[in-house]
C-alpha cells in the first residue's frame, strides 16, 4: 500500500464526534474501532489496514484490543504494533490504545484470570506484541471470583504506578464488584476510568442490573461492546442466514439464536430505520448512543464500508432512550 498521510480535516467533527470519559479528562470518540472478531490470522493486512485507516482519518483515535484477541490469541495485538509501524509511528500521542487480560492466553494456573502474576506478566506479553512502552486503558478483562479482589486491583493499580498504564478499565464486572473497586481503587488515587460492558437492543442487562446508573453517578465512563450483537442488529440476518456470515461459521454466534420471533422482531426495527432514513445498523448503535451514561460504542469491520456506515450513527436523527420497541426474551447467555 502507498504511503499513510492522514487527513488533514480529521478533527473536523467536533463535539458531534467525542465524548468526555465520566469525570476524567479523556474525551472518546462515540464510535471506536474494536479488534475483536476481524483482525485474525485469516484476514487480510491491507483490508484491516485501510479500516484503520479510515477509521483515524474520521478522527476515530481509539483502538480497542485485548490480550487474547484474534484469531489466534495474540495475533490482533501483533498486526496493530504493525500497523503502528506502518502507518501510525508519528501518530501515536493522538491515539487511545486499550489492551485487556484475564482470559486463557497461555498455559498452566497462571495463563488466565484476574492473578497479579497474570496481569503482570500478559500486559508485559501485549506491549511486546504492539512494541508500546505503555498503553493507555489497561482492562481487567473478566471477573474472577476465585482470587481476591484487593489482589487483582492492587496489581491494577502497581501497572499504573509503573508507567505501562496511563487508566484503569473494568469490562463485565457484576454491580457490587464495580462498587468494591471503585471505592479502592478510588482510596489508591487510581480512579477506574471506563467500564465496558455489552449494551444493545438485544442486550440490556447492564441497564437492568444498575451498572449503566452507577456508572453516571460515580463518574465512570461506559463503552459498549457487541453493541451491533455481532451482526444480528444489522441487514444481514432480516431473511435468514446467508453463506459467509458469522453464524453460518457457527462461532460466538450460534444458529439456533434466529429463532422466528427473533426475526420479526429484527424486521421490526428495521421497517422503523427505513422509515428513519436510515439503516438497521445506524439506528441501533444511535439507540447505544442515546443511553444516559454511555461514552463510545466498540464496532468491528469486515470491510470499510461496513465502518463508514457505522459512522453514520454519528449523524442519525434524535433518538428518544425508550423509543424502540423491546425484546422480550434473551438473546444472549
Amino acid at each position: 500500500m502507498e504511503q499513510y498521510i492522514a487527513s488533514a480535516t480529521r478533527y473536523s467533527g467536533g463535539d458531534k464526534l467525542y465524548c468526555r470519559c465520566g469525570n476524567s479528562g479523556v474525551m472518546l470518540p462515540k464510535v471506536s474501532l474494536g479488534f475483536w472478531q476481524n483482525f485474525g490470522a485469516e484476514a487480510s493486512y491491507d483490508n484491516c489496514r485501510t479500516i484503520a485507516r479510515m477509521a483515524f482519518d474520521n478522527g476515530i483515535t481509539h483502538f480497542d484490543l485485548a490480550n487474547n484477541y484474534g484469531p489466534p490469541p495474540g495475533f490482533a495485538e501483533e498486526m496493530v504494533g504493525r500497523m503502528l509501524k506502518d502507518d501510525f509511528h508519528s501518530h501515536r500521542d493522538e491515539l487511545l490504545i486499550a489492551t485487556k487480560a484475564g482470559y486463557d492466553m497461555w498455559q498452566g494456573p497462571y495463563g488466565s484470570w484476574g492473578s497479579r502474576k497474570h496481569l503482570m506478566a500478559s500486559l508485559d506479553q501485549s506491549l511486546k506484541r504492539m512494541g508500546l512502552e505503555y498503553v493507555d486503558i489497561f482492562y481487567i478483562h473478566r471477573y474472577d471470583p476465585i482470587t481476591p479482589l484487593d489482589e487483582t486491583l492492587q496489581a491494577l493499580v502497581d501497572i499504573v504506578r509503573s508507567g505501562k498504564a496511563l487508566y484503569i478499565g473494568i469490562s463485565r464486572w457484576p454491580l457490587e464488584a464495580l462498587k468494591y473497586a471503585d471505592t479502592f481503587l478510588r482510596m489508591q488515587r487510581v480512579p477506574p476510568l471506563i467500564f465496558q460492558g455489552r449494551l444493545n437492543l438485544l442486550d440490556r442487562a447492564v441497564q437492568n442490573e444498575g451498572v449503566l446508573d452507577y456508572c453516571a453517578e460515580h463518574g465512570i465512563g461506559f463503552i459498549s461492546f457487541s453493541a451491533l450483537a455481532q451482526g444480528l442488529l444489522t441487514s444481514t440476518y432480516l431473511n435468514g442466514i446467508p453463506a459467509g456470515s458469522r453464524m453460518s461459521r457457527e462461532g460466538s454466534l450460534k444458529a439456533a439464536m434466529l429463532t422466528p420471533e427473533l426475526q420479526c422482531y429484527l424486521n421490526t426495527l428495521n421497517a422503523i430505520a427505513v422509515e428513519r432514513g436510515e439503516s438497521l445498523a445506524t439506528m441501533s448503535l444511535a439507540w447505544v448512543l442515546a443511553q444516559r451514561g454511555v461514552t463510545s460504542v466498540l464496532v468491528g469491520a469486515r470491510t470499510p464500508e461496513q465502518f463508514k456506515q457505522s459512522l453514520e450513527s454519528l449523524n442519525s436523527p434524535l433518538m428518544l432512550p425508550d423509543g424502540l420497541p423491546l425484546y422480550p426474551h434473551k438473546v444472549f447467555p
